[in-house]
Order: structure tokens, then C-alpha cells, then sequence
């Protein structure tokens, strides 16, 4: 591979050049892209793993890839599956649970900073 680079900062994304992150829980990430305006990540989820409520400065939005979330925002809650999608604002309170195992797409901006630990 000609001028081989960090396979999260490239411009293109190959998600088996990434390896999965255990988050414990059931719970496990991929950050599959980034550059300081935005992040890309994919999070797995097997069943009943919960994505606690929680908030952050950020702007976020995700489609369900696979499987069912029960996805809270500001205190609503919305059965999700496959092909569907929610947008959570700067500072919402917000969570998942997986109802049955699946995988979530995010996006963020700004990048999670947070994440690269």
C-alpha cells in the first residue's frame, strides 16, 4: 500500500483495518474515521448491553446498521431496528439499549477527543 496512514484519519475508510475496542458490557467500538470537525464510529451491542444515559457537548447522529434499540433522548424513547436513525442535539441526555444484538453507526461533531484515550 503506497504511502500507508492511520487508517482512522485516512480519507477513506476500511473497516477491517480497524480493530474493535472492548468497552466491556456486552459493548465494543470502532473508530472508523476522524478529522477534528467530525468522527465516524461503529459500536456493537449484543443483546440487553445498555449504552447508559449520558451527555455531551457534541452533535451526534446514528442509523441502526443491524439488529433493535430501544434509543432515549430527552427523556423519549423510540423502538429502533435496521435502517432507521436519530439525531441527538448538543447536550442531550441520551442512551440505548440493545433489544436484540445489532450495531449502530455514529457520527460526531466535533470529533470526540474523548475517544482516542
Amino acid at each position: 500500500m503506497k504511502g500507508a496512514t492511520d487508517p482512522r484519519t485516512d480519507v477513506f475508510v476500511i473497516d477491517a483495518a480497524v480493530a474493535w475496542e472492548d468497552l466491556g458490557g456486552g459493548v465494543r467500538r470502532k473508530i472508523l474515521g476522524y478529522n477534528p470537525s467530525m468522527m465516524m464510529t461503529r459500536v456493537a451491542f449484543e443483546a440487553g448491553a445498555v449504552g447508559a444515559l449520558h451527555r455531551h457537548p457534541h452533535h451526534q447522529c446514528a442509523v441502526v446498521e443491524s439488529g433493535v434499540f430501544d434509543v432515549t433522548i430527552e427523556g423519549r424513547t423510540q423502538r429502533l431496528s435496521a435502517g432507521d436513525g436519530y439525531i441527538v442535539p448538543s447536550n442531550a441526555l441520551h442512551g440505548v439499549v440493545a433489544v436484540e444484538p445489532g450495531v449502530l453507526l455514529d457520527v460526531f461533531t466535533p470529533m470526540r477527543e474523548d475517544f482516542l484515550g
